[in-house]
């Protein structure tokens, strides 16, 4: 009896091109998905990421997107459709919400533009993209946002990032609700403080820092990108598709 061979599944991550986007891009293509990522400047480290996972023997693909500026999506869509079909696919396995930015300002000052700018890249461009990629997205797939430990404990200097990430976490649920017939499965993973350049690197760079984080987690240190790109594999890459609203916290047990 002759054996046919399943397609990979096809992820689409915003932000791929460097720090946690990066490492989940790598860490799906390393458990046999498709990528194409997204980049809103970086093409050269975007375009870095695909060739390793080219290198990896998965197909991958970049494409410039700006999730802010969701005037651009209908033109978004073409392009990846386009690319979906140059990578022999036609739809969607699954979407990671991953772009974004951190704004570190105490509540005081912290100034109405600033909100606007995080409510644009993490609430209000997930929402839209999700909508102009349905079409796109299988029955049966997976949306995944990217929240924080910042949505349940607070640190002094991020109450408009964490609170941004709470309107995630009730976004997760709200989309897991409406999606459900089409058995898509919709979850938020919450990252800790992890050694990335987010924050201009602070808990990577700063000693004192890396230190406060490790003893307030119970694994004794500070999180790593890759440990983030394997719970997000571990997520996405199940042929189990049960979990779904659910806000998945990945901080090696921080201020529990």
């Amino acid at each position: 009896m002759t054996q046919t061979t399943q397609p990979s599944p096809l992820f689409l991550i915003t932000g791929g091109n460097r720090g946690l986007g990066k490492a989940m891009a790598t860490a799906l293509a390393a458990a046999g998905a498709d990528i194409i990522l997204t980049y809103r400047s970086g093409a050269t480290e975007a375009q870095a990421t695909v060739a390793h996972i080219t290198a990896l023997g998965q197909k991958a693909a970049a494409l410039c997107l700006d999730t802010t500026a969701h005037q651009s999506f209908a033109t978004f869509t073409g392009a990846l459709e386009t690319t979906m079909n140059a990578l022999g696919h036609t739809h969607l396995t699954g979407l990671v919400n991953n772009a974004g930015f951190g704004v570190h300002a105490p509540f005081a000052t912290t100034t109405a533009t600033q909100l606007d700018d995080l409510f644009a890249v993490h609430v209000k461009g997930p929402y839209l993209l999700i909508q102009a990629l349905l079409p796109r997205l299988k029955d049966g797939g997976r949306i995944l946002f990217v929240s924080s430990g910042l949505s349940r404990f607070t640190s002094p200097g991020f109450s408009a990032y964490g609170t941004m990430k709470g309107a995630v976490d009730t976004l997760t649920r709200y989309v897991a609700a409406e999606l459900g017939p089409r058995g898509i499965s919709v979850n938020a993973i919450a990252p800790g403080a992890i050694e990335t350049d987010f924050g201009g690197g602070v808990v990577r760079d700063n000693a004192a820092a890396n230190a406060a984080v490790a003893q307030s987690t119970a694994m004794g240190r500070a999180g790593l990108a890759d440990d983030i790109g394997g719970a997000v594999t571990a997520l996405l890459m199940s042929p189990a598709n049960w979990v779904t609203a659910q806000r998945i916290e990945a901080s090696g047990g921080q201020n529990i």
